[in-house]
Order: C-alpha cells, then structure tokens, then sequence
C-alpha cells in the first residue's frame, strides 16, 4: 500500500504534489483542532491538590488561642485557618420548636494535630473558658445563660434561658479549643503556654513551624493542609503567613513576588503595585461614625447641634474623596448590608449647609468675628468647638480633615486628636474620655445591635460609645434577640432604627469595601461580606493553584 503511494507520488506533478501536501496539512490542522474542540467542550476544569501560597500580614501573632482570642488580626487569622468551628465538625444541630434546647451532634474519628480525639467534651470546655469572666473572651456576652450539658461523646445539648434569634450564629464563631491541652490550666495563664504560639488545632491546615529573628520578630509561620479536616480538604497543600511591621514593607515583599496576596489595602494603595495582580472588594457589615459624648460637651447636650452636625457632613464627598468610592454611604445603627436596614427611615440624611447653620440660628447660636459660634449657657459663654478622638489611620485622619472644613463651613471647629489606634482603646474609649471620637462597629452578619446601643453598655466592657439611653430601645433590642420571627423581628428593627435617628447621638458616615489582593493564579477566593478579616479565610479549604480537565 505504501509503495503505491510512492508510485503515485512520483506520477504527479510538482504542483500536484504541492497541493496534494497542502490539502494533507489543512487535514492535519482541521483533525487536531476538531479533536482540542472535542476534548475541551467534553470536559472541564477542576481544581486538583498541590501548590504552595504565601499570605502577607501586617503584624504579629501574640496568642494564636481561640480562647483568649483579641482583636489582633495576625491572631485572628491564623486562629482561623488552625482551627474548626463547632459548625465544622458537627454532624447535625438541631433546635426545639421554641429555639432554646440545641442538640449537636459531633462527627466522629476526628481528630486534633496530636492525634486526640475531638469530642464533646472539647466543645463544653471551650464554652466553659468563655464564659468565666476571668477569661475576659470578646464572646462573653453572647454566650451567658447557655446551660452546656453533655450526652454522649459525641453529642452534647445547649440550653438557653430565653430563645436568641441569631444563636446559630454563636455556633458558626465559636471555635472549639483542645481541652486535653487547656484543661488543667488556670483562664489567667493561659498566656503563658507555649500552645500559644505552637497551636493544636483541628481547622484546615496544622501547624508546621515558625522562623523568627534574633530580636524576637516573628518572621512567618508554615502550615500544611490538615488530612483530618472535618469539611473539605484543602487543595493548597502548603501555605505560609508572613509577617511584616508595616503596610509598606507588605507592598514592596508583594511587588517582589515574595508574597502571593495581602488584604486590608486602601483603594490608593493599589497604585503602588507594579506586577499583574487580582483585586478582590468585598462588603463589611460595619459602620464609621463620630459619636458623640453629651455627658462631656454642653453644646452636644442640644439636640439643635447634634442636628446641625448630621446636615453639615457631605457623605458622598467622603465616600468619593476619602475611599475613592470603594464602599457606601452609611445613615443609621444598621448597615444597609444587613437584613433588617429601613432606607425609608432616613429621609433627613442629607447634606445641607443652609440648613445646619439654619438650624443653629434658631437654637441661639452666633457667629463671632472668628467664624466660630457661640452662646451663654448658665450665665458662661460656650463656643462650639470640639476634639475629636481620631485613631491614626490614613483614611480616618483624612475623613477628619474633611469633617473639620465642612462643619467649619457653618461656624463649628472641630480639633483632630490624633493617636495610635491601640491608645484609642485604652485612653479614650474604655473610660470614655473624649467628646467625639471616629470609630468603628463592626456587626456579625446580622442585626444584633445590642453592645453598641443598649443602655447597660455605656460603659467598659459595653460598646455603646455614644452612651445612647433610651428605655424603648432598650426593650426593643431585648425584643429582637428573643423574637424569632422574622416579621416581628424585622419591625422591631425599623422602630429601633428611626427612634435612633431622631435623636442624633452620632453622625453616621460609610462603610468601607474590604479590598484583598492576590497573584492571578489562585482560584477558589470569591467576593462576600467579611465582618472581620480573618473571615476572608472562612473558605479557605476551596482555594486552589492547579487545574485539571475532567470529563463532565
């Protein structure tokens, strides 16, 4: 046959053979292609195990312990990745029809990094520390008046005194802790185990090592993917966190391929990357506002003032100037991220110069040759300036920069008090020394808005930092802890909303997008709303570098 070939070859003509070659190559091409075509419209790409990802962070770990866990992020987010949530390894959880008994029970042959059991017992343990006060645990609140009792190993009930509508939240948060480790120890010296540093754990990666300097500056931290997981079994089997002592120094490691992503960046630091790189935005349930201290500030005490300060705050400008647009304008104690927010309350959130110096007028205050106002109270003259608390963060220092021209547009002067944001804690906000200060709050993806409203938390360890007091709002937010349906609830809410906006206790400004940045090659990081960075990690398990085609 293939000699036959040969002779017909030989009978052709060189332009016959030319195209004869042509027509055989196009038929070469045209099979492949048809074949590639074929195979890629058969299959799909699926993430597969392997890779090696690098994480920046700005700090360092302190107490990697979800039993005295604070509000240091590089503690957070290794918490996250080294340990599993009482969600993770429950096999079911069950509630009675009135939401107040919860039945949990545990997966089975789960295991800790050193090879322990993970049981029941681990998990009311954990419960126990958080709720000693002398644990001092950020959880203390949610979790009082929860009656853990054990049934078997692997299964234990969690008995309420009254029904709390977003209690399967509590359960999502709380990570479970070893007790074999923690057990014998006092709450007050838990900050002297070397598990602190050298963790445990149970989530979806395990301890592996750490490298630190010579001056004690821990350097990274490497872990690996936890065969024992109780969800999914993380694709990235090696993944390493290091640390750096500020934003820049993170910048400059990411621009040198020595990191292969880093969260908590600013729209303007964007700029200062120069390789390929993917941005991820996600929303946060958190609101900035200045609050205000009436008990500190006669002028603050007039509900006048406070109404002239709302007016005289450009939100958009704000959102615009200070974010460059990544977020949204918040007006009230519920972010409009979060079931429950009531728009149609908010009718009166607007800027308006004329009105905010309007509005001053008619409550007596004047303009002197300075341009600030003034008035006599109690037989002295006041002046309408104030300090303001500002934690030293560049874009909080620049929103306060703002505030002070557009409120000194209607003859008030505000004075920027700028300070480390740890001494903010500490100075201004525990003793709640500060007329207004530029804070946070942060809700937990929910409209739970009790610490940061609710009269019995005016004071430390409360998070009512406008030392708001009023008897109906109390009731209402007692009320939409222990409603558990949802229109009842949602009510309760909007009443809640507009009987705070009426009053004027603090002028609501934004929200800020989280914005996470990593190398074009990881898959798997999707965009949701992230109430604490560490939560950019909850789905860690599904991020992955390598693809393979499978047949569907």
């Amino acid at each position: 046959m293939f000699f036959k070939f040969l002779e017909l070859l030989k009978s052709l003509s060189i332009k016959e053979r030319k195209l004869l070659g042509a027509a055989g190559l196009v038929f070469i091409v045209s099979g492949i292609f048809f074949g590639l075509q074929t195979f890629y419209s058969e299959t799909e790409a699926k993430p597969v195990e392997g890779g090696s990802y690098v994480e920046g962070v700005i700090g360092q770990p302190i107490a990697i312990n979800p039993l005295i866990v604070g509000d240091n992020d590089p503690d957070r987010d290794l918490i996250e990745l080294l340990f599993a949530s009482l969600s993770d390894i429950a096999q079911t959880i069950k509630s009675d029809e009135a939401k107040k008994v919860w039945t949990i029970t545990l997966k089975t042959d789960l295991l800790w990094s050193d090879g322990e059991e993970i049981t029941s017992d681990d998990v009311l343990f954990t419960i126990s520390v958080i709720q000693d006060p002398d644990a001092r645990s950020p959880y203390f609140a949610t979790w009082q008046g929860v009656l853990a009792e054990k049934s078997t190993e692997h299964e234990l009930k969690l008995t309420l005194k009254n029904p709390y509508a977003f209690f399967e939240d509590n359960i999502q948060n709380l990570k479970v802790a070893p007790s074999h480790i923690f057990d014998n120890i006092p709450p007050q010296n838990f900050r002297l185990s070397d598990y602190n540093l050298k963790p445990v754990g149970s989530g979806p990666y395990l301890f592996n090592g750490y490298t630190k300097r010579p001056d004690g500056f821990i350097e990274k931290y490497e872990l690996i993917a936890n065969p024992n997981y109780a969800g999914q079994k993380a694709y990235i089997r090696k993944f390493t966190v290091k640390f750096f002592a500020n934003k820049s120094d993170a910048i400059d490691a990411l621009n040198g391929k020595k990191i292969d992503g880093l969260g908590g960046l600013e729209k303007s630091d964007l700029d200062d990357l120069t390789i390929n790189h993917h941005v991820v935005t996600a929303s946060r349930p958190r609101y900035y506002a200045v609050f205000l201290n009436q008990s500190t500030s006669l002028p603050l005490k007039e509900k006048g003032v406070r109404l002239a300060l709302h007016y005289a705050t450009n939100r958009s400008a704000l959102l615009a100037d200070v974010l460059d647009n990544q977020g949204v304008v918040e007006k009230g104690p519920i972010p409009a991220s979060i079931t429950g927010y009531d728009d149609a309350i908010f009718t009166d959130s607007l800027f308006d110069i004329e009105l905010a110096s309007t509005t001053l007028d008619k409550a007596g205050w004047k303009i002197g040759e300075d341009g600030i106002r003034s008035k006599v109270i109690q037989k002295s003259k006041v002046t309408l300036e104030f300090d303001i608390i500002v934690p030293e963060v560049r874009f909080l220092v620049d929103t306060a920069k703002q505030l002070q021209q557009d409120w000194h547009a209607v003859g008030i002067s505000l004075n920027p008090v700028i300070i480390k944001p740890s001494d903010v804690i500490v100075s201004a906000i525990k003793p709640r020394n500060y007329q207004m200060v530029l804070f946070g709050n942060t809700l937990n993806n929910n409209p739970d808005i009790f610490s940061f409203w609710h009269s019995s938390q005016r004071f430390d360890p409360g998070l009512n930092l406008s030392l708001f007091s009023d008897k109906t709002v109390d009731g209402l937010l007692e009320s939409v802890r222990q409603d558990t349906q949802e229109e009842t609830r949602l009510q309760s809410l909007s009443k809640i909303q507009k009987l705070i906006n009426d009053q004027k206790p603090a002028v609501f400004l934004y929200s800020p997008d989280y914005i996470y940045v990593t190398s074009t090659s990881l898959g798997g990081f999707t965009a949701k709303s992230i109430a604490i960075p560490s939560n950019r990690f909850d789905e860690v398990a599904g991020w992955y570098l390598k693809t393979a085609r499978v047949f569907k």
